[in-house]
C-alpha cells in the first residue's frame, strides 16, 4: 500500500479498545493549558519525507502531544528536542514542532512510532505493541529508500530488530540496547539506537540535546557516505 492509504487505515483502526478509549477520553477532559484545542483523539500516523532515506520510530503519541495534535512528536517538550537536533542537522526546516499547520517539513526524514494510540501511563501493553506491528511495517514498505533507521527507546529498539526479523528471517547476534550503537545487519537499514527524549530522561540528564543531535549526525555522515552494495 502507499502511505496515504496507509495513513487512513491507521487513523480508522480500532485494534485495541483500551487505548482508544483512553484517547477518547483525553481528548473530551483535556489539559487546563489546551482547554480551548480540539483534540485529535484518534490513532496517529507517521509523516515527514515519502522519499526519506532516515526513519525515527518513537515509542507512542503523548496524551496532550501528539494525541492533541495528530502528529507524531508534536506539541510537547520531546518534539521540540527532537526538532531541534533534526534542524541541527538539516533534516527539518523549524527547530521546534508545535501542531500541524506550523509549516514543519522534514527533508530526507520520516517519524513513525510502535504505537499509535497514546497509552496511559506512557505504557503500552505487549498485545497492543503486537497489534500496532503491521502499521510500522506497512510504512516501512511503503519507505523504499530507507538505509538509516534511528530507534528512540529501548520499545523502538525492539521494533526495529522484530521487523528486521520478518525480512531477514535470522539476525545474529543481537547487541544490547544502549545509547548511541551503530549496528549494520548484512541485509537492511543501519541501525542507530538512542534515548528517548522524554521529560524524564531530560530532566535526569541521561539525554541531553547534545547527545540526541549528535546521533542525527552519525546518521548524516552514513547517509553522504557511498550506499552499500
Amino acid at each position: 500500500m502507499a502511505l496515504p492509504q496507509i495513513r487512513q487505515r491507521i487513523v480508522n483502526c480500532q485494534a485495541c479498545p483500551r487505548l482508544r478509549a483512553y484517547c477518547a477520553r483525553i481528548a473530551q477532559e483535556k489539559r487546563r493549558a489546551f482547554r480551548d484545542d480540539s483534540y485529535w483523539g484518534k490513532p496517529v500516523p507517521g509523516f515527514g519525507d515519502q522519499q526519506a532515506r532516515l526513519v525515527l520510530i518513537g515509542l507512542a503519541p503523548a496524551a496532550h502531544g501528539a494525541n492533541r495534535t495528530g502528529r507524531t512528536f508534536t506539541g510537547d517538550t520531546s518534539g521540540d528536542t527532537l526538532m531541534a537536533a533534526l534542524y541541527s542537522t538539516g533534516f527539518a526546516n523549524l527547530s521546534t514542532s508545535k501542531h500541524r499547520q506550523d509549516g514543519l517539513v522534514l527533508s530526507d526524514a520520516f517519524i513513525t512510532s510502535v504505537v499509535r494510540c497514546a497509552p496511559p501511563d506512557n505504557q503500552p501493553s505487549s498485545s497492543e505493541i503486537t497489534n500496532c506491528y503491521i502499521h510500522l511495517r506497512d510504512e516501512m514498505a511503503a519507505l523504499s529508500r530507507v538505509r538509516v533507521v534511528v530507534a528512540l527507546g529501548r520499545v523502538a529498539f525492539n521494533a526495529y530488530w522484530n521487523w528486521l526479523k520478518d525480512r531477514v528471517q535470522s539476525v545474529k547476534p543481537r547487541p544490547k540496547f544502549k545509547h548511541g550503537l551503530l549496528y549494520q545487519p548484512k541485509a537492511g537499514p543501519l541501525l542507530i539506537s538512542s534515548y528517548h527524549p522524554s521529560l524524564q530522561n531530560r530532566n535526569t540528564g541521561r539525554l541531553t540535546q547534545e547527545m540526541l543531535t549528535d546521533v542525527f549526525r552519525q546518521a548524516k555522515r552514513v547517509l553522504e557516505g557511498p550506499p552499500r552494495k
